[in-house]
């Protein structure tokens, strides 16, 4: 004979070996993409930036969250050539935010020096290209 309990939030169902002799009856239900309890990833079914993945780091509401969100946003549905070459006003908003509030975004040290640099260039290029495309 089966039977359940409730202790504090937990409940306890006791199965008897005949309970799982009969077949489920449950119905399997849709996964909702909207439900905030269930794990998603960074980018939601529908294509959405899922600003409550653990994986961005509480980046999307700290106090440079809508800078944050607004390069984020721009670079995930950009469709130029170079994707993001089209962001570069936003990600220095952002950077530029980041930088008032050093102790919630350290700067890199010197090994990433080398890194900023390089992705400095890079953005550089990136809105020289883009000026060079519209010149033309």
């Amino acid at each position: 004979m089966s039977y359940c309990r409730q202790e504090g939030k937990d409940r306890i169902i006791f199965a008897t070996k005949e309970d799982h002799e009969t077949p489920s009856s449950a119905e399997l239900v849709a996964d909702d993409p909207d439900d905030p309890y269930e794990e998603q990833g960074l980018i939601l079914p529908n294509g959405d930036i899922n600003w409550n993945c653990p994986c961005l780091g509480g980046m999307a509401s700290g106090p440079c969250g809508e800078q944050f969100r607004s390069a984020f946003s721009c670079f995930h549905y950009s469709t130029e050539e170079i994707k993001g070459s089209d962001c570069v006003d936003q990600f220095r908003a952002m950077q530029e935010c980041m930088q008032k509030y050093p102790d919630l975004y350290p700067q890199e040290d010197e090994n990433d020096e080398k890194s900023s640099k390089d992705l400095e260039a890079a953005s550089t290029e990136a809105s020289a290209a883009k000026e060079e495309k519209a010149s033309s």
